[in-house]
């Protein structure tokens, strides 16, 4: 593959380099970017200044400091944070080709740190020419994504009152199981997904062609490496020897499953690297939980219903 410097490809600028803290909040306004992982970058929506110019829109942001090289195509001027540049293409690219370009720059991401930021070398990193793109990119339907911040129901969101919740021992609500140990020597390539002990992408560390171990419609919790970190499960898979799952003893869907795996996350707080969530510690931990007022059992639709209001439930 033929690699180009990002200069090849993008003029790079520096941004505007504002404050939040003295801006004036606007939920009508214009994009404050920031060096964020999250969000697109967008910490917040602030008030237009007329006294500063916005970066253009239609470029690709790059957090040269903290969260380094996280890059995101913006569409609309902005406003940004310190040490955040702006890439202004040389030639015409689509949104698929920038936001391929967004994908190239985040690889770079393991050449920076804390002490080693992305300022000075930026235009130097080497990305691929623009020949070299691959025929799927603009093979992606972008449409596909139009409306997927939607809430699956218009109704508001129940309110979470909490100090009526009851807490109730995962083995009263799950049965647990242990996931199974797999090098990757013995790893074969597949579709079945791999779900390992991390903190990201719903557990999914690759895919594999053994079978399955695991069913889904389940729950999946770290007791080792990230520990506490709980993913729904949709689909059959494997889990790593550092992850227990939990099938519920009940009637469980994915909005169900989102909504106790959210609430098994707080639990984090409690374990460290010294102290493990193995089975049997887990088996006897209690939740906090949503509970029907006449008979104390858990409150499913309750759990169901709030997870449709809310943003992008449309899409699960």
């Amino acid at each position: 593959m033929k690699l180009v410097p990002v200069s090849d490809i993008f003029d790079v600028s520096y941004g505007v380099n504002l404050e939040l803290n003295k801006l004036e909040l606007d939920s009508n306004g214009i994009n404050f970017v920031s060096r964020t992982q999250k969000n697109n970058g967008v910490s917040a929506k602030v008030k237009v200044l007329k006294s500063k110019k916005p970066n253009p829109g239609n470029t690709i942001s790059v957090a040269g400091g903290g969260s380094v090289m996280e890059s995101f195509l913006q569409k609309e001027p902005f406003y940004s944070g310190r040490d955040l540049y702006y890439l202004i293409p040389k030639i015409k690219l689509n949104d698929n080709e920038m936001l391929y370009y967004c994908s190239c720059l985040r690889a770079n991401k393991f050449r920076f740190n804390y002490g080693r930021q992305a300022n000075r070398t930026l235009k130097y990193l080497l990305i691929p020419a623009y020949s070299e793109i691959p025929t799927w990119v603009n093979d992606t339907n972008l449409k596909r994504f139009d409306n997927v911040n939607k809430p699956f129901s218009d109704n508001n969101s129940p309110k979470l009152n909490v100090s009526s919740w009851k807490s109730y021992r995962l083995d009263e609500l799950f049965e647990l199981k242990k996931g199974k140990r797999l090098t990757k020597a013995n790893m074969t390539n597949g579709k079945v997904p791999f779900i390992g002990a991390i903190d990201k992408n719903n557990g999914y560390r690759e895919f594999i062609g053994q079978e399955p171990i695991h069913e889904g419609n389940t729950i999946t919790v770290n007791y080792n490496g990230s520990v506490a970190e709980s993913f729904y499960q949709p689909k059959s898979f494997w889990a790593s020897d550092d992850v227990n799952v939990l099938y519920p003893k009940f009637s469980m869907n994915q909005y169900i499953g989102l909504f106790i795996a959210s609430l098994i996350k707080l639990e984090k707080y409690r374990f460290n690297y010294g102290r493990k969530w193995h089975l049997e510690r887990m088996s006897s931990s209690e939740i906090y939980l949503p509970t029907k007022a006449n008979d104390n059992k858990p409150d499913f639709d309750f759990m169901e219903n709030y997870i449709k209001t809310l943003n992008y439930s449309k899409m699960i």
